[in-house]
């Protein structure tokens, strides 16, 4: 905070300005300023680009010095003792389940014997199925699963199961760390009971931060029990502190499943910066502050509403992305190739490294035409639909 008000003495009218300011007034601040020396300047320059280095160099790399930190000592903590977590935090399987979510409903089965779930009437074993997870200090009944359900319900097509794992992940970070690892050995049980039931191959796990690592684990865990790689696993801004290939606490990879996309909007800080999956999506490049946000935490969070826009009809390509290595050689036209789309329709045969940008409001996707549908605004998908 320190570094910004040094900064706003000479971009403000005075040094009280500097000091009354909030982090926003002095971002605006810098902006105005880097616009006017860069548009007498000569050269493709780009105002926004530079505002966003300046942004990003301010908010974003103190965390992300901080995170690398904490995620080598995080690292070197559980490779010296395992046992971290205390008896009465560790996942019990009987308090993990799968949350059934229509329209209207939401009935809760246990993944330990989850055979009454085919009993539902308004699960359709014919449909695809997708288990999604959400992260660090949620539980089921959250607004991320509130606006996933909704997507998917719109869709008509998929029956949408929220992972309940209780409590678990909401704790101390690193005892929640831990316990992705068990609560995906958990849920690799409960995808073997679902196989009496549901065609595998059109099973799609999703997790975001923490519940992307759960994902990742659930995966490793199903191929180890029954030597055959799970279809589609996705990872939306895998959490980072505690998580290393190859470690005590391995990250979601392209290993774990026969497909892995892994959309990063938090690189380096909570979410994973190194691209592990088949194809990895850098929204914005690989900076750690979104255009929508002013900070870390912001971005990590903002990926669930880039994926459910995603997911509703006529956004299915809202997000198109190219192969590159940076938002700037995206942005002066060095990428070369076609676009193909992030989020709910990737092609699984995408493999490497793809950027994109975004809007910083709704629509997010650049691509979004007249006929977007609205997530919070449209009613598809919802109970309210149904009562028409």
């Amino acid at each position: 905070m320190k570094f910004i008000c040094f900064i706003a003495l000479f971009l403000l009218p005075n040094a009280s300005s500097a000091l009354e300011a909030t982090p926003q007034d002095l971002l605006q601040s810098i902006e105005q300023i880097v616009e006017g020396i860069i548009a007498s300047a000569p050269g493709p320059l780009r105002p926004n680009y530079v505002f966003k280095v300046i942004k990003n160099i301010i908010t974003g790399v103190p965390a992300q010095i901080a995170n690398g930190l904490a995620n080598s000592i995080c690292s070197a903590v559980i490779a010296k003792s395992k046992d971290q977590t205390p008896d009465k935090y560790e996942p019990n399987l009987q308090d993990i389940n799968f949350q059934f979510r229509t329209a209207c409903d939401r009935r809760e089965y246990s993944i330990e014997d989850p055979s009454s779930l085919a009993d539902d009437s308004d699960f359709d074993p014919t449909k695809k199925t997708v288990i999604f997870s959400t992260g660090w200090t949620t539980t089921v009944n959250n607004e991320r699963h509130d606006a996933f359900s909704k997507a998917y319900n719109c869709r008509g097509d998929t029956n949408y199961l929220a992972l309940d794992v209780g409590d678990y992940i909401n704790t101390l970070y690193v005892w929640s760390a831990q316990n992705t690892d068990k609560i995906g050995q958990y849920l690799a049980e409960g995808i073997q009971h679902l196989e009496s039931f549901i065609n595998i191959t059109d099973l799609h796990l999703i997790g975001h931060s923490l519940g992307a690592q759960i994902m990742g684990s659930a995966a490793r865990y199903y191929y180890d029990s029954t030597g055959v790689a799970l279809p589609y696993v996705t990872g939306i801004d895998p959490a980072f502190p505690c998580f290393n290939e190859g470690e005590e606490l391995t990250t979601i990879s392209l290993s774990d499943a026969d497909f892995v996309d892994i959309i990063h909007t938090d690189p380096g800080v909570s979410g994973q910066y190194q691209a592990y999956g088949h194809a990895d999506f850098y929204v914005g490049g690989k900076f750690p502050v979104q255009d929508a946000c002013n900070n870390p935490q912001c971005s990590h969070e903002i990926v669930w509403k880039y994926y459910t826009e995603s997911v509703y009809p006529n956004n299915e390509r809202n997000f198109l992305s190219k192969r590159c290595k940076s938002l700037n050689s995206l942005q002066e036209g060095r990428c070369d190739g076609d676009e193909y789309p992030m989020g709910f329709a990737v092609p699984h045969y995408l493999r490497g490294r793809y950027v994109l940008e975004v809007n910083s409001d709704k629509p997010y996707g650049k691509n979004a035409t007249v006929d977007y549908t609205d997530p919070d605004d449209s009613v598809c998908g919802s109970c309210e639909e149904l009562k028409k």
